[in-house]
Parts: structure tokens; sequence; C-alpha cells
């Protein structure tokens, strides 16, 4: 417990330095402005005595990811209690918007030793599921001492930044690696990285990816069509959607949106932009303003403050709201999936490909490797190098309809061939808990014999 405390130390000067940076968030973003009772410790206390799975998601995405994981998991597990924490504000709010009225959903402790044992004392946790990476020293250390299994769901430890970084301080982590209990990784190579970290080989495994199985293959999304009558769209417009744009992205699709309509085949295009980001919402709302166009903020549609009108019928529509964009894809006819033309890592693009839209992206994806290997070997994807070049591609596809379709449906294949991954995960989880996997659909599982129970050897810190 000596690196705990010595850590513990370590963060609290981290964010004695930080403190004015939080602070500045707080009053000018709006953000941390709730939780910090939780982030040290103090999360919902259980009083029941069922057994307690905690699932951890950082952020937005991976909150969105574990939906499938959830549903299955109440299905086979009914017995357990399922609780889940995120780190980020965005990510507790689709957390409550998603599971609140079934599960408790808090803030993440920080790593400190006492806001994590004080966690684990309200939680009282059977099993602790790390969504693809979010490991921590103290939080593996002392889930140890108590004997309580922590494995990694969905895993992937990206090439661009988390890999060499960990790398760097390989000697210092793999005491934290080494005491997972389970590692599934997306594909060969995250499980690799996990090896090389510290995870035990023969507690390493491959399970696919997690959202392969949340993408919405449908052809329509609930609340799509209400949300094209509020903005005015008509049946002859045609839709563009920049979705989860990052800084610098916005003026390059402005500047290719501009482009376009000087072609008199798109006199009817529309261009929505969704930042990535809640804090930039007003950022890119100036942005607009400044090249000209008029703006409507969905926000103030979907509160009922504003109806578009056929003066908007030019208008770049900002997506400044949480949980509408796949309303957003639904309507496109072509989608540009941003942090991708700048270097970001790319965001994630199978919620788009799995509605069957033709998709473009820019170079920068190596947040989403796996997926762009295979959306590029499926066909189902195209590559803009630059915002020239997203000109042209966003040409092609509004132009020919043919090569457009053929592009989505072969994206939504790709999705759909790559399914599966929640119920080897489930099956995984169940092998931890001493739990069989119900031979038929809509089963619960059983318990082992004691003989047959997987027990991890959960190692000291």
């Amino acid at each position: 417990m000596i690196i705990c405390y010595l850590l513990d130390i370590i963060y609290a000067v981290i964010l004695l330095i930080l403190s004015p940076w939080l602070l500045y968030r707080v009053l000018f973003q709006r953000r941390y402005r709730s939780g910090w009772g939780q982030r040290f410790g103090a999360v919902p206390r259980r009083y029941s005595h069922q057994p307690c799975i905690w699932i951890h998601a950082v952020s937005m995405g991976e909150i969105n990811a574990i939906g499938t994981l959830v549903k299955m998991l109440g299905q086979v597990l009914p017995q357990f209690e399922i609780v889940i924490s995120s780190t980020t504000d965005t990510g507790i709010a689709r957390a409550k918007s998603l599971y609140g009225q079934a599960h408790r959903v808090f803030f993440y402790p920080w790593d400190f030793t006492f806001a994590v044992k004080r966690a684990f004392n309200r939680i009282r946790p059977d099993l602790c599921i790390l969504m693809e990476l979010e490991v921590w020293h103290n939080f593996t250390a002392i889930a140890a001492r108590r004997s309580i299994p922590v494995m990694v769901a969905n895993g992937r430890i990206s090439s661009g930044k988390g890999f060499p970084r960990y790398r760097r301080i390989a000697p210092l982590v793999r005491p934290m690696f080494r005491r997972l209990s389970l590692v599934l990784a997306q594909d060969e190579t995250y499980g690799r990285r996990f090896e090389i970290l510290g995870a035990s080989a023969d507690r390493v495994k491959v399970a696919g990816s997690l959202k392969y199985d949340t993408a919405d293959t449908c052809d329509s999304v609930a609340g799509a069509a209400e949300l094209e009558r509020k903005l005015g769209l008509s049946g002859e417009s045609r839709v563009l959607v920049a979705g989860s744009t990052g800084d610098g992205e916005e003026a390059i699709v402005l500047e290719s949106f501009d482009k376009l309509l000087q072609n008199k085949e798109f006199k009817s295009l529309r261009l929505v932009v969704v930042p990535r980001k809640p804090e930039r919402f007003d950022e890119v709302a100036r942005l607009i303003e400044s090249r000209g166009y008029r703006l409507v903020r969905y926000s103030r549609v979907k509160a009922g403050e504003y109806t578009a009108g056929p003066e908007d019928g030019q208008a770049v529509i900002l997506g400044d709201t949480m949980g509408d964009l796949r309303k957003f894809y639904s309507l496109a006819a072509v989608i540009f999936v941003g942090r991708s033309l700048v270097p970001m890592g790319g965001s994630d693009m199978m919620e788009a490909a799995g509605l069957g839209k033709p998709v473009v992206v820019g170079p920068y994806t190596e947040n989403f490797a796996e997926t762009m290997d295979h959306l590029v070997q499926g066909g189902g994807i195209e590559v803009a190098a630059d915002g020239g070049e997203l000109t042209g591609k966003m040409t092609t596809l509004l132009s020919d309809k043919e090569f457009a379709a053929e592009l989505g449906r072969r994206g939504r294949q790709v999705i759909l061939d790559n399914q599966g991954a929640t119920r080897k995960t489930v099956e995984a989880i169940c092998e931890v808990l001493g739990y069989q996997m119900p031979l038929a659909a809509g089963g619960i599982a059983t318990r082992k014999p004691i003989e047959m129970e997987f027990r991890p050897n959960v190692r000291r810190p």
C-alpha cells in the first residue's frame, strides 16, 4: 500500500496544479459543476443484498457501447444488480438518459486511496468491468486486496497516444495490468498490447468490439421524422451531416459546403454540423454566422422556442443537443464523421455506417483503426486526405446516387458481419462469476458446480 499512498501525494499535487484550469471550466464552460462528492468516493450506497456488477465507461462513446451488454446481462444474470459509472459530464448525462431508470448511475471516483475504498464500501461489487482501457493503479490494488475481480471489456489501446505513453512507464504500470482478472480485447493487436504492458497472456482473449452490436442497422430511427418536420426539411432537401466534429474542422466543412452550393445540382443541399464537445457549441455558432450563413440552433427548435420557416431554407443547422446525432444521421444523404481531418484520432463511424449511409472520413482515424480496416477492406467508406479532397468525395457521392447507395450497403454489411461481441463478453463474465450461460436464447445463467468454477487468480499489490 506504500505505492498507493505515494500516488495519493502525486495525485494531490497534480490536482493542486490543475485547480485554476478546473475552476475556469466550472465558471466559464459549465463543466465539473456536479458530482464532486462522488468523485471523492461518496457514490450512492447500496443497501440491498443482491450481488453486484459495476460497469465503468469513461465517456459518452463508451456509455453508448455498453447498451447491448447491460441488456443481455440483465437477461442472463437477473439476480445481479448492475451499477454504472462514468467520468465526464456528458457520459453521466447520457448514462442517466439510457439507464437511469433501471440502474444506479454515478461519477467514477478519482484514484485516491480513500475515495476508492469509500466507493467499494458503498457499492460492494462482486465484479468490476472497465470499458476499453480505464485502468488505474489504486483501484486495481484495492480491488485485489478485497478479492474483487477486475476485468477490461471491449479493450483497446490506441497506437497514437495510449500505447506509447504506457510503454514509456511500463515498469510502473505492469503491476496494475497484471492484477486484471481478464482482458477481452477488440482484436489481436490490442490484446498483444495489453500483454506487453503486463496483463497475463492466459487472461487476454479476443471478443471483438461491442460497438458493432450497438450500431443501429435499421432503415429508420425513432424521432427522426419529427426532427425533420421541426427543422422544415422538405422532401426535396438533401442533407449533408458533419458529425462529431473537432476544433478546426467546422471551417473546413463550411468551405466545402460553399463550393458544393456553387453546383446548380446541389441548390437544395442543407448542412447540419454537430460538434463533438458541448462546450464548443457557441464557438461553432459564431463561426457559422461569420461565414454569412443564417443559423438555426436545434436546441431552440427542440425546446419549442423557434420554428423553422421558409426563410431558413439555406440556413446551416447546428446540432447543439446531446443524444440526437443518430437522428441527424438517419436524414443524411452523405455523412462526414469528424475529428478525422485534424489529428484527433477520429470519431466512431460505426453508427453512420450501420444506418446504410455513405460515409466520408479524413486520414486521422487511429482511434478506430480496426473498424477502419474492416470498412476499407469491405469497400464501405471513403477517405479524404484534406479539405479539397473532402469536397471531391462529397461531390461524387451526391452526384452518383447508385455509387452512394452501394457504399452505404457495403458499410452496413461490414457492421453486420462483425457483430457478436456482446454474447462473447457475457459468456466471459459468467465464467468469471462462476456461472454457466443458458443453452437457449432468453434463458438464465445457472451456477456452476464448485469444481467447475473459474477462479481468477487475483494478485496482491
